[in-house]
């Protein structure tokens, strides 16, 4: 596995969203990492149909809350994605060892992480007037693509990995 960055999904509610994540990070080599309470089982139908084959290859953890997430992983940075942020996802410098979070698809991040975390909260640019937010597999491949991009292609190795 690659240990350039991380995902990190709090609170997921939808299995199916979970399980294309999961083939991304199965993609990208990267870990996945899920904070309690899920919206439903790992074995649901829906997360092995979304993830495919790829589930079982996945390096996940789980963990019961954002502080044990914390203390099990040491992320070097952490970085919170979401339509609340002022800044764009585009002026993250990534460095290896960052972590890239993302709140759940109903409610977003859990209360108070807004103003902790302000600092650190970035959204994906949308110019479309009517959207106010995308699918969260969606969101987390883009800012995942994004991270990869700035740690690893640039790298003349990278592709030749595949």
């Amino acid at each position: 596995m690659a240990e350039e960055f991380s995902i990190v999904l709090l609170r997921p509610e939808i299995p199916h969203n979970t399980g294309a994540i999961g083939r991304l990070c199965v993609g990208l080599g990267v870990k996945l990492n899920l904070v309690r309470p899920l919206g439903f089982q790992l074995d649901d139908k829906s997360v092995a149909r979304a993830g495919l084959d790829y589930w079982p290859h996945l390096e996940k953890a789980i963990h019961d809350t954002w502080e044990d997430y914390l203390a099990a992983e040491r992320p070097k940075r952490v970085f919170f994605l979401s339509t609340h942020g002022e800044k764009s996802l585009y002026d993250i410098v990534f460095e290896s060892g960052d972590a890239l979070v993302f709140g759940n698809e109903g409610h977003g991040l859990p209360p108070g992480f807004y103003e902790r975390y302000a600092d650190r909260l970035f959204k994906i640019p949308m110019p479309g007037p009517y959207a106010r937010s995308i699918n969260l597999a969606n969101a987390v491949s883009i800012a995942a693509y994004e991270c990869y991009r700035q740690l690893v292609v640039g790298c003349p190795e990278a592709f030749r990995r595949q």
